[in-house]
Order: structure tokens, then C-alpha cells, then sequence
């Protein structure tokens, strides 16, 4: 499971900023991670805990956002996820897409003072 790897990462980024920033406590961390990143968000959730235990984040909570897999039919143009309608553009039936987003993995928030 390279989730926790991960894991491991974004609690370095996060400690970076937060020495960087002069700020004493971070509450709350938010990930977005789009549904066709290599990440599952399940698995970052299950091994969040284990990763910050007994560090200074171990009260910190995780809040993660799925970000859909949107593409665009080749077709008829039409925007619709890719994931939901298994690859299958639901306007036209076509299967021929380009991806707009779903890849992604960020930080997107730290919530600290």
C-alpha cells in the first residue's frame, strides 16, 4: 500500500509550511484526489492514523475530497464522468473521450493557527 508513503509526504509538506508560517497547531488537513489518481482515498484515510501517531499531528483531522473523472466526448462534446458512465459517453454512446480532470492529487487546504 503506497498510500501510506503518501501519507508520510503530506505530513512533510504540511510541517514544512507550517515551521515556514510560525504556526503552533494545524487542524485540519484537506486532500483532493480525483477519481482516476493512482491514490485511493479509502486506504489514505485507513492508514492517516497510523502515520501520525505520536507526532504533533496526531490530533489533526483529515478531511479528503474525490475529485470526479470528467472528460469530454470526441464526438458530441458533451462533459460527463467517465468512471460513472464506465467510459460510455451518455449522450451519444461514443468512446472516444479526452480526460479533463481525475488524476489529480494536492493539498488543497491546511486549516492552522
Amino acid at each position: 500500500m503506497h498510500e501510506l508513503g503518501i501519507v508520510y509526504e503530506v505530513i512533510k509538506i504540511v510541517d514544512a509550511f507550517a515551521v515556514e508560517n510560525n504556526l503552533t497547531r494545524v487542524d485540519t488537513i484537506i486532500l483532493e484526489i480525483g477519481q482516476l489518481s493512482q491514490t485511493i482515498p479509502h486506504f489514505v484515510e485507513a492508514c492517516y492514523p497510523a502515520a501520525v501517531s505520536e507526532t504533533p499531528y496526531e490530533d489533526t483531522k483529515l478531511e479528503i475530497i474525490v475529485l470526479p473523472a470528467t472528460g469530454e466526448c470526441q464526438s458530441c462534446h458533451k462533459i460527463y464522468n467517465v468512471v460513472d458512465h464506465r467510459k460510455i459517453c451518455p449522450n451519444c454512446q461514443g468512446e472516444d473521450f479526452s480526460l479533463i480532470s481525475g488524476r489529480e492529487f494536492s493539498i488543497k487546504e491546511v486549516v492552522a493557527y
